[in-house]
């Protein structure tokens, strides 16, 4: 088994990798283009798999801390009627956890915080992996990847989604009365995540070509959305216009005929860049990485490790990225009247735990154990001895 293992890309996914791989014996470098890290995003829900594939890296005790569960909040019309409530208690019943709604940068802190400072190398852009001295290389470069281009040249890349996203936090607290929410209009979606310290993430999803931008995006959102419920007029009147970030939504329509070549694993973004309608692109990410680490943990060799990483994540991404696609089809993208209102009717008809089926569906997942044969754990300098969700 190598020893020496390159992440490139420091995000979510490359750094819970880069846990993972550390705790269970690797040396791991972690090569990230920018400069500085900024931290820049807004924020992010982390359904049960994503928190447990956290508790296996030893940070998710520190991740519950700082974040905020989500018992409260369901779906509304843009005048504010229910259309579905979340059962957070539910799922916790069910899961052993909630949602829990976190800044990203905080999430990226605590990520960062599991690894030694020496491991992270800022200002490094990888063009080939061919340069990378290493026994494994781990492709966590994002959307854009430059090496899954390289390795797959054949393959078409990112496809836009027809979809745009505009999202900020709040500069101050706020008074909500529901820790997450969203609304649903004419291929519209308007959705908020309360955080622990009162602030709030907010995010507004709209049919755009792409490459659209505008002077004074929070302008444009006042005007959009005046007609929707206070919560929504709210929100955006406690945002500063230099705050909202505006991204167009791509993914990888096509998927990828392996998540592995050679010495390269593909995770996150990189490996199934999917919709966000299900919340789910961070969460896989982390399972990618938990996975990853584990299968390689396991031997024989890292050959055979590699290839039951692709055997496991694959088919497993690629359902979740289909769903996601479906959810978005037959919610916020509808825009027809009459779809939009058998839509609105068969939500209020839903009995109460068709929704929490429906997300167990997809956060029900327990992470593999990331303690190697003959192994004795290393992982104390992390802050944390816990090995796996129970």
């Amino acid at each position: 088994m190598g020893e020496r293992a390159v992440v490139v890309g420091g995000g979510i996914g490359g750094l819970a990798a880069a846990i993972g791989l550390h705790r269970t014996g690797w040396e791991v470098t972690v090569l990230e283009r920018a400069d500085v890290l900024d931290d820049a995003g807004a924020g992010i829900s982390l359904a049960a798999n994503g928190i447990r594939a956290l508790d296996a890296l030893g940070v998710g005790p520190a991740v519950r801390a700082a974040g905020r569960g989500q018992y409260t909040g369901g779906t509304r019309t843009p005048r504010g009627s229910r259309l579905s409530r979340m059962d957070g208690a539910a799922l916790e019943r069910a899961l052993g956890t909630p949602v829990v709604g976190i800044p990203r940068a905080d999430l990226h802190r605590i990520l960062r915080s599991a690894l030694p400072a020496s491991c992270l190398a800022l200002g490094t852009e990888v063009t080939s992996v061919e340069d990378l001295e290493a026994d494994l290389v781990v492709a966590a470069d994002g959307l854009r990847s430059r090496i899954r281009a390289a390795l797959f040249p054949g393959h078409p890349g990112p496809a836009y989604s027809g979809s745009t996203v505009l999202r900020a936090i709040t500069a101050e607290p706020v008074s909500l009365d529901s820790d997450f929410e969203l609304t649903w209009g004419a291929g519209e979606e308007f959705g908020h995540i309360a955080f622990a310290d009162g602030r709030a993430e907010w995010h507004a999803v709209l049919g755009s070509p792409p490459g659209v931008r505008h002077r004074d995006p929070l302008a444009v959102l006042h005007r959009r959305f005046a007609d929707w419920h206070r919560t929504v007029r709210y929100l955006l009147d406690a945002t500063r216009p230099e705050d909202v970030l505006h991204h167009d939504i791509h993914e990888l329509a096509e998927p990828l005929p392996s998540f592995v070549a050679g010495r390269v694993a593909l995770l996150g973004d990189a490996a199934h860049a999917m919709p966000p309608h299900l919340g789910q692109g961070a969460c896989q990410a982390l399972e990618d990485a938990v996975t990853l680490a584990a299968e390689l943990a396991a031997g024989p060799d890292r050959a055979a490790a590699l290839a039951r990483y692709d055997a496991a994540r694959r088919p497993r991404t690629g359902a979740v990225a289909r769903a996601a696609r479906r959810a978005g089809r037959m919610g916020p993208q509808l825009t027809h009247p009459l779809a939009r209102a058998a839509r609105d009717t068969a939500l209020r008809l839903a009995p109460s735990g068709a929704t929490v089926r429906a997300i167990l569906r997809h956060a029900d997942w327990t992470p593999p154990s990331l303690v190697p044969r003959g192994y004795s754990d290393r992982s104390s300098t992390a802050g944390d001895s816990t090995q796996s969700a129970t």
